[in-house]
């Protein structure tokens, strides 16, 4: 995530509230309009300070949009699901229902934001973001197996792993293709149907050797 401006310690109670007036404000903001509409004199109006005080703190609105948005996106990225070897047979748990399911409802439960975000004026470092979280997951569950949380590992600490980067684009794709189209389908139909992808994709990177 980008660095926040600040003319004060993190910690200070002024910049907790200027930065929880600021993101409230954007939240609001991009469930009325696509983010590529709303200007830094939007922000400040909405939240009531300064365009001054705004550039004290992030560098423009897709900064402050990574920030508003790092509690939700983390939430998404927690659901992301993996296919597990099962232990008996040495195949993917076919299950779809759980986390592919939650992945899809998370989207669901903050469509517009989302639908800003990812869309076509939306933030290409938020999108960056999401994707290289998601790959650092699957790259963390599936080839690591080491147990540490995703979040305490960069995507520079990791090598070029093209199957987890794969399934990232692939997530990613869908659930933009989805939430523009204005959520056609519920959130369990989405995971019957994209469940099975992410199994085969898994199973042939995974390969007679590798099992």
């Amino acid at each position: 995530m980008a660095t926040t401006r600040q003319s004060a310690p993190v910690g200070d109670r002024r910049v907790r509230r200027t930065h929880a007036a600021l993101q409230g404000a954007l939240i609001q903001l991009v469930e009325e309009q696509e983010l590529g509409q709303i200007s830094v004199a939007d922000v400040a109006e909405r939240a009531g300070v300064n365009r001054t005080t705004f550039y004290d703190h992030y560098r423009d609105v897709h900064e402050l949009a990574e920030a508003a948005c790092t509690s939700t996106i983390d939430s998404l990225i927690e659901s992301v699901p993996v296919p597990a070897l099962d232990s008996a047979s040495g195949e993917p748990d076919a299950d779809p229902a759980g986390a592919l399911v939650a992945f899809f409802e998370n989207l669901a439960d903050h469509a517009g934001l989302y639908r800003s975000l990812l869309g076509p004026q939306g933030s290409a470092r938020v999108i960056d973001h999401i994707r290289s979280r998601i790959s650092t997951t699957v790259h963390v569950a599936v080839r690591v197996n080491s147990g540490a949380p995703p979040d305490s590992i960069s995507s520079a600490d990791i090598p070029h792993d093209v199957p987890a980067a794969f399934t990232a684009g692939a997530l990613l794709g869908v659930a933009i293709d989805w939430l523009q189209r204005d959520t056609p389908r519920t959130p369990t139909e989405m995971a019957e149907l994209t469940w099975p992808l992410l199994v085969a994709h898994h199973a042939a990177d995974a390969g007679p050797a590798d099992r």
